[in-house]
């Protein structure tokens, strides 16, 4: 796949920058949760391996603070988000009501030494991004760690502690741009992103999901008070019908709404090799979206999000970055990317070892099929509105 054109502006264009951190090295959700296994941290590494990471492209993401967070989330739950990594560092328990209050140490987001420091870096790195891009009059940020669009005001929901999401489009707003718009093709609906700005005109929202999957919001007829796009696909959605999916509806209304940045969340949970949904794409699938999105407005956050497969993981979002930065994506990784890939485990479990072509290549071969009726009325009906 060619690099990116060369976008000349006037001006100070910012990036391609990447934001990382090494928080997302030593920390784990737990050796249950599917979240055990490393994947920021394998984008970093295949990164340098490759040479894609030379130090003017990289920052360490900072990490947000309490005060930054409450431009979406309730004071109360922050403090208890803190409380709660304090007791897990010390071994203790959260209060029996928290659970049920703020959703913190339940089996979807449990209690772990890192469980605030984490998601706020995370956050931190959008909010950074949104305040970079919004001074300068194009650019492109990648935040791997982002991507967290399930997290609510009040409540860790979904894996998501914090919604960096809604905090990094909240940035945007609150530095005067107006015209967003935030594209997600995580296997999973954006429902916290959703409630943050449902009957907001000025941002368009489109969700790409697996129907009748957690959390089981985003129905094709859920508008969001008229600035929602949902499109819930069936099980083994292909690269053919991604494809169509991308020109029919992602890119005309994206085009028409004529954003000044958009967010894309690049969640890989629908990936076919993910553990958790059971689509069927190609990494070729959301590299395709990138690129045709990228000319659609002069600023671009794109984000990591699910994604439970290391190998898959790792591959997609580096190659995303490899896109982002201009680089030529290889048919065969050299040794020293190889070796990365070959390094990683599930880290627990009985799944399967990875197949031979997550070890050696960065591009996955083509996934396409059959257009399936159900598809094509679906975008009908939101072609209609």
């Amino acid at each position: 796949m060619p690099p990116l054109a060369d976008r000349p502006v006037s001006g100070a264009a910012i990036g391609p920058l990447f934001l990382g951190s090494d928080i997302y090295r030593g920390s784990s959700y737990g050796g249950l949760h599917p979240l055990r296994v490393p994947r920021v941290s394998t984008v970093i590494d295949l990164g340098r391996a490759l040479g894609w990471l030379p130090p003017e492209r990289y920052r360490i993401s900072p990490r947000a603070k309490a005060p930054a967070l409450h431009l979406w989330h309730r004071p109360d739950y922050i403090a208890a988000l803190i409380e709660a990594e304090r007791l897990a560092q010390a071994g203790l328990p959260a209060p029996a009501a928290w659970p049920q209050l703020y959703g913190l140490g339940t089996l979807s987001n449990p209690l772990f030494p890192e469980m605030f420091r984490r998601p706020a870096t995370g956050a931190g790195g959008m909010l950074w991004a949104a305040e970079a891009l919004a001074a300068a009059p194009a650019g492109v940020l990648h935040v791997p760690g982002g991507g967290t669009h399930h997290g609510m005001a009040g409540r860790a929901n979904g894996f998501c502690y914090l919604n960096d999401v809604v905090l990094g489009l909240k940035a945007l707003q609150r530095a005067g741009l107006r015209r967003l718009a935030y594209i997600d093709i995580d296997a999973h609906h954006s429902d916290g992103v959703e409630v943050a700005f449902a009957s907001q005109p000025d941002v368009l929202m489109i969700s790409v999901h697996e129907e009748a999957r957690w959390p089981h919001t985003g129905a094709v007829q859920d508008d969001a008070g008229g600035n929602g796009f949902n499109l819930p696909v069936p099980r083994g959605f292909n690269d053919s019908e991604m494809a169509l999916v991308r020109d029919q509806l992602i890119l005309p209304r994206v085009a028409a709404h004529r954003p000044e940045a958009i967010v894309l969340q690049c969640g890989a949970d629908a990936l076919e090799e993910d553990p958790l949904s059971r689509l069927a794409l190609s990494n070729r699938a959301h590299l395709a979206v990138v690129a045709a999105l990228r000319p659609l407005a002069p600023r671009l956050i794109v984000t990591g999000g699910g994604g439970y497969n290391p190998w898959s993981v790792g591959r997609l979002w580096t190659a995303i970055w490899g896109l982002l930065s201009g680089q030529e994506l290889p048919d065969v990784l050299p040794p020293q990317a190889q070796a990365v890939l070959r390094g990683l485990s599930w880290n627990g479990g009985s799944r399967p070892p990875p197949s031979e072509h997550l070890l050696t290549t960065l591009l996955d071969a083509p996934r396409d099929g059959p257009i399936r009726p159900e598809i094509r009325d679906r975008l009908a009906r939101l072609a209609a509105r």
